[in-house]
């Protein structure tokens, strides 16, 4: 019994060291997701939305990366209002394990039936960087959206590629 917890510790060191590796000074992340999943919700909408991003950017500093934003979220009707997003941020990575948060202000494009408008967002989310291999990552995060009509929070996959 004594032998499997050895192999159990040494196995969860070495995974820690090498998500450490990943999370340097110099490093690259590229992390395109899912958002909502069916699970998103937004308060002024009233409605379920379903929407693709992409962060990119570098470390700064060892567990620290600053992020270029992009995404688009779009309603269960075709007819009702769309969302593009351009914007930029940071996540912090706790303890070199992979648990983060993170924060972005973002440019939201908002198209609807006949209108169109530019609001200014903040958002936050929480999430865990799962390595698959020493340079890809899955990604489940939850998020939460809001400007000052409104709150948007739900669930997103996503995939990290360091380098």
């Amino acid at each position: 019994m004594e032998m499997k917890k050895l192999t159990l510790i040494l196995c969860l060191l070495v995974s820690t060291l090498a998500a450490h590796a990943q999370f340097e000074k110099g490093k690259w992340i590229v992390n395109p997701s899912i958002t909502g999943l069916g699970f998103s919700y937004d308060t002024g909408l009233d409605k379920a939305a379903f929407g693709l991003e992409v962060n990119g950017g570098a470390f700064v500093m060892d567990n620290l990366a600053v992020l270029v934003h992009a995404g688009a979220s779009w309603n269960d009707r075709s007819s009702d209002t769309d969302i593009y997003t351009l914007g930029a941020g940071g996540r912090y990575y706790f303890d070199q394990v992979g648990i983060f948060a993170g924060c972005n202000v973002n440019m939201d494009r908002w198209k609807g039936k006949g209108w169109d408008d530019t609001k200014v967002s903040f958002g936050m989310e929480v999430g865990y960087a799962f390595f698959l291999s020493k340079t890809v990552t899955i990604e489940p995060a939850a998020y939460w959206n809001v400007n000052g009509d409104r709150s948007k929070f739900g669930v997103k996959v996503g995939f990290g590629l360091y380098f």
